[in-house]
């Protein structure tokens, strides 16, 4: 949910920097397509309680909290360097959208890392 709402927040603002905000938006959009093919292919039972299922939920979870990381940096990074050019009202517009982004980010960070600590808890003991 968190992920999707970078997404959305992150295609809606204009784009003055695309290599920064290009990252931000594959990472969501990789990230949400993969957590909800994951999701369905759980609820299918596609799994059949294989132990190899429970890795690749910790390697997926693993690569998205890195992902989410640096993305979430990034776009804060990004979002501290035009808060100092914020005269016009179109710039702060762009600017309070790019706060709900990286809000929202970090947020889809710590959900990935709480969920990656119970992946790889499990991982463990399978």
């Amino acid at each position: 949910v968190f992920g999707g709402l970078v997404w959305i927040l992150v295609a809606s603002s204009k784009v003055p920097s695309p290599m920064l905000q290009g990252w931000v938006m594959f990472v969501s959009v990789f990230c949400f397509v993969m957590s909800t093919a994951l999701l369905c292919l759980y609820i299918c039972g596609a799994h059949g309680g294989s132990s190899s299922w429970v890795t690749l939920d910790a390697i997926c979870q693993v690569t998205a909290a890195l992902f989410y990381l640096s993305a979430a940096v990034l776009e804060a990074y990004f979002t501290y360097s035009i808060g100092f050019f914020s005269a016009s009202p179109l710039i702060m517009t762009i600017y309070q959208e790019n706060i709900a982004a990286v809000v929202f980010a970090f947020l889809a960070t710590l959900m990935y890392v709480i969920h990656k600590v119970y992946s790889l808890l499990r991982w463990k003991s399978s």
